[in-house]
Parts: structure tokens; C-alpha cells; sequence
């Protein structure tokens, strides 16, 4: 089995710049992509930013230029720095992995969330 733990969130004034982590534990074969999903009130959950094991990274619309993924495939830590937040940032911010399992074959694996609110 695989947990997620994210840290970081809570509330961060517009303009101002913030950073979510993210640690993968448990056992697995390797880590595939790892990233990060979010949530606003009353809408789907949507892809914020990915990155692979080689560090191909993949970023929403809304958030290039603003925000920056990072991995250690050495630690199974995947961060998001985000800069110049705005009120549309707010969410609930889930770390996800598509990880090789042992026995099981590829799976996703979701954290159980951290929430970010930036106020208007």
C-alpha cells in the first residue's frame, strides 16, 4: 500500500506565495508521475501540475507561470511552489502518484487533501 501525506495550505493573502509538499511512503516498485489535483467549491477536481520521474513536467492553463512543480525521486517528495495567488487558487489541493506496485501492477494513489483558500 502507498500513503500520500501533503503538507502545507491554510490561508495566503492574493499576491503572496505559498508551498504545498507532498511524501509518498509504503511499498512500491517506483513512482511514476506525481502531482497535484485541486478542488474550488462546487467544481471538479482538475489538474493542477504534474511531473514525471524524469521531470517532463505538465502544468493547467490557469496556474503556468505562476506555480512550479518539483519531485526527489530519492525522497518520494513532490512539491508545488505557488506564486502571485489569487482568489481563483482556492481549493482543496490533493497530492496524487501513479505508482508500480509489487503484486498489483500500476495504480493511483490520492492524499487526502490540503486546503488552500486565498481570499478576495
Amino acid at each position: 500500500q502507498v500513503a500520500l501525506l501533503e503538507s502545507g495550505g491554510g490561508t495566503v493573502q492574493p499576491r503572496d506565495s505559498t508551498r504545498l509538499s507532498c511524501e509518498a511512503s509504503g511499498s512500491f516498485v517506483r513512482i511514476n508521475s506525481m502531482g497535484w489535483y485541486r478542488q474550488a467549491p462546487g467544481k471538479e477536481r482538475s489538474m493542477v501540475a504534474l511531473i514525471t520521474s524524469g521531470g517532463t513536467t505538465t502544468y493547467a492553463d490557469s496556474v503556468r507561470g505562476r506555480f512550479s512543480i518539483s519531485r526527489d525521486n530519492a525522497k518520494n517528495t513532490v512539491d508545488l511552489q505557488m506564486n502571485n495567488l489569487k482568489a481563483e487558487d482556492t481549493a482543496i489541493y490533493y497530492c496524487y502518484a501513479s505508482v508500480d506496485l509489487y503484486y498489483d501492477g500500476t495504480r493511483d494513489w490520492w492524499g487526502l487533501g490540503t486546503r488552500l483558500t486565498v481570499p478576495s
